[in-house]
């Protein structure tokens, strides 16, 4: 039975979460159709090109994303406190990006003069929006919509692209955040559609590891590493770049190579911080989904989330103690 947003959602636990999209009808998302050859692989650069746009909109940081040829998965950091210190124009700004707004909203962005009455409802309409713009519901239809709208004009016909709801997974860790990264970095080559992470289209990974070739620093529209400093002042992803690369790299091997030979946990700074063996790594890397559903992390963080979202139960939690107990 689906669940209801606010028992997958809960900021006071974590702000990362993991989303997945899946199609509906044989046709794909992207790639090549076997059935009737035709290439849909153009509707991947949709996908991102959307999916980047959106970060410029929302209060909502991107960690990782892939686009496949029939699904997409993306890593999400929801940043509340940033939307809470917008201002009205600020909020409206941005919110008439991707949507018209109110006659109210349209009056008070041109200049004109509002009534009493009509500030009073500009003032709520703002909070709407305001809380519109961090939550990640809207944020995925703003994605899924757009895309559904250009995938079925170009198909002629109408209906449901996507299959019902996105699914979402909190992630309550480091350790489940860094895993899931790189599970979705990972997946082009898990189907075998890449080689390296760096000829892995149309994901986080190679959008990174581009920006460091051309331009020696980190692409805006992507949640930065901020090196191994926990500095409070800096927002981030409290790793080293080249430290996640290394073990994206290295894990891609294992994986195409069926070798877990080739990974060293000691030679690992990652691993050695998060106190993950390479077998946990391999394991939480290749079958993130399959082992958690509507959360990932500690027993102990599992079980706060249950009591806050009101879950009777989390499938998850026998992995949660054998592959994050060290966490």
């Amino acid at each position: 039975m689906p669940q209801s947003r606010k028992s997958q959602i809960s900021l006071i636990d974590t702000s990362f979460y993991h989303c997945i999209s899946r199609c509906v009808r044989q046709s794909f998302l992207c790639g090549v159709d076997a059935h009737s050859g035709h290439s849909y692989e153009h509707r991947r650069g949709w996908v991102e090109e959307r999916l980047l746009f959106l970060t410029s909109v929302f209060a909502i940081d991107i960690c990782a994303y892939a686009v496949m040829s029939n699904h997409t998965h993306v890593v999400l950091c929801v940043d509340k406190a940033l939307a809470d210190g917008w201002d009205t124009n600020e909020i409206l700004q941005r919110y008439h990006r991707v949507h018209k707004g109110t006659l109210i909203t349209q009056k008070f962005m041109h200049g004109d003069s509002l009534s009493q009455g009509e500030l009073i409802s500009l003032d709520d309409t703002v909070e709407i929006y305001r809380k519109r713009l961090y939550d990640i519901s809207w944020f995925m239809r703003n994605l899924n919509e757009c895309i559904a709208r250009q995938a079925n004009k170009e198909d002629g016909c109408k209906g449901r692209f996507w299959e019902g709801r996105f699914k979402s997974q909190a992630l309550l860790d480091e350790s489940a955040v860094l895993a899931c990264m790189a599970y979705v970095d990972l997946n082009p080559i898990r189907a075998k559609m890449a080689e390296t992470p760096e000829t892995s289209k149309h994901t986080s990974i190679k959008k990174r590891i581009d920006a460091a070739k051309n331009q020696q620093s980190q692409p805006r529209v992507l949640m930065p590493f901020v090196s191994s400093s926990r500095d409070e002042m800096l927002k981030g992803i409290a790793y080293s770049f080249n430290d996640y690369c290394e073990l994206i790299d290295t894990t891609s091997r294992c994986i195409r190579d069926d070798n877990s030979g080739y990974m060293d946990n000691n030679q690992s700074p990652i691993l050695e911080r998060l106190g993950l063996a390479t077998a946990q790594w391999l394991t939480l890397t290749t079958e993130f989904e399959k082992h958690f559903c509507y959360a990932a992390g500690a027993e102990q963080m599992m079980n706060t989330f249950k009591r806050h979202t009101q879950h009777q139960r989390l499938r998850g939690m026998g992995k949660a103690k054998e592959l994050l107990k060290q966490a």
